[in-house]
């Protein structure tokens, strides 16, 4: 069947979102495994009257048809060729929770952590909780029966299904709980009672059995429970549109024990030793997944087992009883829910961060989640360290010891044939290895195509051929996922770095931890979707996906375009792509993937890479023109300042500039400054930037004179001469025509965002390239840091102005500190700089905040207007959305006296012009203070001298 008829007859019988374009098909070519599979189009459900139409169409047909969730499986078996049913967007309800059964119904679309928000007012949580809890679905758990870090308490997933109702290919809608019943398909219960004995003597008794078929749940001593036979099958048997699961009651309070050891195999020893202790978890990972170990105890891995009480005496006595037991290096007990929070963090992250070896070489999944007995963790971990030096291969094993369950990211080389074939013969021994050991081949995430092909190492060939009989009764003609658990295709076959190009193509960022290759940059998303996580104070990534909910305003949609882009397969027009650009053109350059991905992923530059190739020789947007070069036009017009604002607070004079210029008509054009900060210091009496009676031997720091700063908010300027001054330092300013950057980069003009860091190289050689940088602007101090020397590579000095950037907190940290801020003691609200969070880090500006007396945390996320992107026509709807996320919320519910703090310029723009506050850089908060100090004391000194006569 061609994909028009098909598409046609879909449209025709079904209510759903049809998508059968390059867009929609690039992005469900992979999920989160090494494995690739073009589909032909994506429906999105409404409800299960399309399903089974979709169903009806495809069997008519002779098209596969695949069930997806959010897309994180890691075994390749949330990929297919046919048909893609996407349950995320219309299937994605809570349908009832009722707290007295303690049970929940849902559609195969929720995301976990909304229910476990719903269940949680009840005091009641559903169990299984694997990392990806803030954006895996229900659906997509129950196909791979997951399990996650409370599985020591609370079980799999399929011991917390209760019923499910299920369409079957033939379009049969079946209930599936405990017994017999009337929606179970012909022959299956003769087939059973047919083969109990090998259904009784095959399966190996351990806690993470995920591979194969749960046919045992069939027996009649197990309650014959088709639910949780179901569970696990990864969408091979009939497709979920229903589930009712059970709830666990959650502990009222939680203490979280951190144990440290030497390393990871001595800590997967005593494991099973604190099971009898009744952890909630037993969790484990190795420093080599760590970004730094501050915080955690001494070691080189740690268990990190989690206790649950009525109170928190109650909850942190067990884990103190747990730490006595333990023979440990050193131990670390926290009962802070927000402490825990961090620690959890960096567990929940190794997904991602395990893709990269210390060296910054890849890593991949494959063998990532085997399990064997927890008693028989400690020698099979020594004998998988062993495996993998015979091969000269690397991995860091880490996950859920407690289980004995073991997820780990191998260096294999999967790019080329020697490097493909060694994959498998690693393969096919550690299956081997895994069930030597007592082991299951798949402990979590399904086996998928990763591990389907090695099951008969596991099971033997009578067992397969029980798996092969009972999907034959679901679905005769192989209509459901083919390909996956029976009759699967070969682990090293659909790989998805085969269609990329061997050779680095030609690009203008260094890409320094990718050695230069754009394609690694972009395999650098594995998928494990973080950026989908729109939970509150889940960081800045990725602001225009929480805006839309579409993934392909996603960094990992846009990343898997990318993908596309380089294959040539369905995104055929390469860097002209419009499929590729319109993706990006919602990408608000915020970099908050650069730090809130696990993989680090950088959208921000992929963006103004692919915009620098797209335009190339070609007419850009208006916008591009006018407010990419920002600091020329700037410059230009400020001689005539006050007549261009006259001009601009003119409503037609100003409709007709935002027209020509490329503006949104919905903005306000922000007012230029009468007089630029730099003439105004020039004219305050600081020649070379020492003020009058400055002493010899101060320090001398170099303000940076950003675009921003100097045009459009040069108070903020001020207050910084001010502050710094009073802190004891001196400040100059650099030589006229310097600039980041920035407006050039983020429209990909790269080339002139070249010429123009060069000029300003040129322009500080000999003595601010090595002082200390103030910037002020966070967007201009993150171009600096990180576009400059990935741009300019080649030149020495990009890297030394790169090191001496500073931000205004971090400098009075460095060269002042001794100095005591003024006391401010008043609230604050307001939004880190999402550059700041990316690039820079606000520790510092938390602790000057912390000494001024300036109370409060600040939101998250991005403001929206992100320097041009708000501007820009056609997006101020998703600016506006962006702002109403945390930032404006945060400003609304503020107390009164609250200082309203953004150090940037955009962030500012947007309060004022959004929510009628006025947004101010920390400078000026401390530059107020001071003044009003120097005239308090003023008056003391007045009132002294009056007393005295």
């Amino acid at each position: 069947m061609d994909k028009v008829t098909l598409e046609r007859a879909l449209r025709d019988r079904t209510h759903g979102d049809v998508d059968f374009t390059p867009t929609a098909r690039a992005l469900h070519t992979m999920d989160a495994s090494n494995y690739r599979r073009v589909p032909d189009g994506i429906l999105a459900p409404r409800d299960t009257g399309d399903v089974t139409a979709a169903l009806e169409v495809c069997r008519e047909h002779g098209v596969p048809v695949v069930a997806r969730g959010t897309g994180t499986s890691i075994a390749g078996q949330a990929t297919g060729t046919g048909l893609v049913l996407d349950f995320t967007r219309h299937m994605n309800r809570i349908v009832e929770l009722d707290p007295d059964t303690a049970t929940a119904v849902v559609q195969p679309g929720v995301i976990l952590d909304d229910l476990r928000a719903a269940a949680a007012p009840h005091g009641l949580t559903f169990g299984p909780d694997p990392s990806t809890h803030s954006r895996c679905t229900l659906g997509g758990m129950i196909g791979n029966n997951s399990c996650g870090s409370h599985s020591v308490a609370w079980g799999t997933t399929a011991d917390n299904v209760h019923r499910l109702e299920v369409v079957g290919p033939d379009g049969a809608r079946r209930v599936l709980g405990q017994g017999w019943g009337p929606g179970v398909p012909d022959g299956l219960q003769a087939l059973v009672e047919g083969e109990l004995g090998l259904l009784r003597t095959g399966f190996p008794e351990l806690p993470r059995r995920i591979s194969g078929y749960a046919l045992d749940a069939l027996l009649p001593e197990n309650g014959t429970d088709l639910a949780r036979a179901y569970c696990g099958s990864e969408g091979t048997l009939a497709v979920l549109t229903e589930a009712t699961v059970r709830l666990v009651e959650a502990p009222r309070a939680r203490a979280l024990a951190v144990l440290g050891y030497t390393d990871e195999s001595a800590a997967a020893e005593a494991a099973a030793g604190l099971l009898p202790y009744g952890p909630l978890t037993v969790e484990g990972m190795a420093s080599d997944l760590v970004r730094g170990t501050k915080g955690l105890p001494k070691g080189g891995a740690w268990l990190f087992v989690e206790t649950g009480g009525e109170s928190a005496d109650e909850a942190r006595a067990r884990a103190d009883a747990i730490v006595r037991a333990a023979d440990v290096l050193d131990a670390l007990v926290v009962t802070d829910p927000a402490g825990q929070r961090t620690l959890w963090r960096i567990r929940e992250d190794a997904s991602g961060t395990a893709t990269r070896m210390p060296d910054g070489s890849e890593a991949w999944p494959g063998w990532e989640d085997c399990a064997v007995p927890p008693a028989r963790l400690g020698p099979y971990l020594r004998e998988f360290r062993g495996l993998l030096a015979e091969h000269g291969l690397r991995g860091t094993p880490y996950g859920h010891f407690g289980d004995g369950c073991i997820h780990v990211r191998i260096d294999f080389d999967l790019l080329t044939q020697p490097g493909i074939a060694r994959f498998r013969r690693f393969s096919e021994e550690l299956a081997e290895l895994v069930v030597a050991h007592g082991g299951s081949l798949s402990g979590e995430h399904g086996d998928g195509q990763a591990r389907a092909e090695l099951l008969p190492k596991m099971y033997g060939p009578d067992l397969v051929r029980l798996f092969e009989r009972v999907k034959g009764i679901w679905d005769p003609s192989d209509l459901l996922n083919p390909g996956m658990l029976v009759r699967p295709e070969p682990l090293d076959a659909n790989l998805r770095f085969a269609p990329l190009p061997r050779e680095p193509v030609d690009v203008a960022f260094g890409y320094p931890h990718d050695g230069g290759d754009f394609s690694a940059a972009v395999r650098r998303c594995v998928g494990v979707a973080k950026c989908r996580n729109t939970s509150a104070g889940s960081g800045v990534m990725c602001p225009s996906f929480r805006a839309t909910g579409d993934e392909e305003h996603s960094t990992r949609g846009r990343a898997r375009l990318l993908h596309e882009m380089l294959a040539g397969e369905i995104v055929t027009d390469g860097w002209r792509s419009t499929e590729v650009r319109d993706a990006l053109d919602l990408c608000l350059s915020c970099k908050g993937c650069r730090s809130d991905c696990p993989v680090g992923v950088d959208m921000a530059t992929y963006k103004a890479e692919f915009l620098h190739h797209h335009y190339e020789g070609r007419r850009r947007p208006m916008a591009h023109y006018s407010m990419g070069r920002l600091p020329r036009w700037l410059r230009l017009a400020a001689p005539f300042a006050r007549v261009v604002n006259v001009f601009a607070g003119v409503r037609p004079l100003a409709a007709l500039g935002k027209r020509l210029g490329g503006i949104a008509p919905e903005r306000d054009i922000p007012r230029l400054a009468p007089r630029t900060f730099r003439k105004w210091f020039e004219r305050s009496g600081r020649p070379g930037g020492r003020r009058p009676g400055s002493a010899a031997g101060r320090t001398t720091v170099v303000l940076w004179p950003d675009t921003f700063t100097n045009h459009l908010s040069p108070a903020a300027g001020q207050a910084a001469v001010r502050v710094l001054e009073a802190a004891g330092l001196d400040v100059v300013l650099p030589s006229k025509g310097v600039c980041c950057g920035l407006t050039y980069v983020s429209t990909g003009q790269l080339d002139h965002a070249r010429a123009v860091l060069r000029r300003t190289l040129d322009a500080l050689e000999g003595g601010p390239l090595d002082r200390p940088l103030v910037v002020l602007e966070p967007s201009c101090a993150a171009a600096l840091k990180t576009d400059l020397p990935e741009l300019l590579g080649d030149d020495p000095r990009a890297r030394r102005l790169a090191d001496s950037v500073r931000t205004f907190a971090q400098v009075l940290e460095e060269r002042a500190p001794h100095w005591q801020p003024p006391r401010v003691e008043r609230p604050v609200v307001g939004q880190t700089h999402c550059h700041q969070h990316a690039v820079l880090g606000d520790a510092a500006e938390r602790r000057l905040r912390e000494k001024a007396g300036l109370e409060g945390e600040l939101s998250s996320g991005c403001c929206g207007l992100a320097g041009n992107f708000g501007f820009e026509p056609g997006h101020y709807d998703v600016s506006v959305a962006c702002a109403d996320e945390q930032l404006l919320p945060s400003v609304r519910g503020a107390d009164p006296d609250a200082v309203v703090l953004a150090d940037g310029f955009s962030c500012r723009t947007q309060l004022e012009q959004l929510g009628g506050r006025r947004g101010r850089h920390l400078a000026e908060v401390l530059a107020d203070a001071l003044t009003e100090e120097t005239d308090g004391a003023d008056e003391a000194d007045e009132g002294d001298q009056r007393g005295q006569q």
